[in-house]
């Protein structure tokens, strides 16, 4: 997503807990010609985000556009799971969006409008037994993208939800390590044949963070290959 608003000549902030790996983006997304800086922060943290947004609006000069895309999952099924990993996935995923959308948005009205987008997953339509907190997050991710986007469309702020499918990344690695049979029945199931890869992002991002989506809002849009439509 961001080397997709890079090259559609957006300035980047990148915010996250991991310094060398920011600095990697940062550096990455430079090489586009455009502004890019790394903001160091617990999004779960109020006070942090308060001034990851003050930084990010002094150095970028505005905020246009939020991607809330902080993710972790715990796989237990519902019995086993104790009440701080349940705490843990739910302020991870859930409660840094609130506190980001929240954040941003005296910035984005200032500014005469905006775009979220919140990033939900699969969790969002289907039930697993191996993802209650998760599943119960990326719900929850959803029901808040309608809510800001119902709340904030007079201040023409748009706010939409992007549902991955199975995307080849760190953590689904981990989920084919922890979870017999994974790969193929995904395989069997998504029309496209194939998991999903990272540069599938680009143009749903562009898409919603530019004019072209000004009356789009309040959405959940599944990425996952026909994953969803297919029985």
């Amino acid at each position: 997503m961001a080397r997709g608003l890079a090259e559609a000549g957006a300035a980047i902030a990148i915010v996250a807990r991991n310094q060398a790996k920011s600095n990697e983006a940062v550096a990455e997304l430079g090489r586009h010609g455009v502004k890019a800086i790394s903001v160091v922060t617990d999004v779960t943290d109020k006070g942090a985000v308060t001034a990851m947004v003050e930084r990010v609006t002094s150095e970028l000069g505005r905020i246009d556009i939020l991607v809330n895309n902080a993710g972790i999952n715990i796989r237990k099924p519902p019995q086993a799971l104790e009440i701080e990993e349940w705490d843990r996935v739910l302020h991870t995923n859930l409660t840094s969006a609130f506190l980001c959308s929240k954040a941003v948005y005296p910035a984005m009205k200032a500014a005469g409008g905006g775009k979220i987008i919140n990033i939900g997953s699969m969790m969002s339509i289907f039930g697993a037994s191996f993802a209650p907190a998760y599943a119960a997050s990326k719900g929850g991710i959803v029901q808040f993208t309608r809510a800001c986007a119902c709340a904030w469309a007079a201040d023409n702020i748009q706010a939409n939800a992007v549902l991955p499918g199975w995307i080849d990344t760190d953590l689904t690695k981990g989920a084919r390590q922890q979870i017999d049979g994974l790969h193929d029945k995904v395989l069997a199931r998504t029309p496209a044949a194939r998991w999903g890869d990272i540069a599938d992002f680009a143009g749903i991002a562009v898409f919603l963070s530019s004019a072209a989506s000004d009356f789009v809002t309040g959405t959940a849009i599944p990425v996952d290959g026909g994953f969803s439509v297919s029985g």
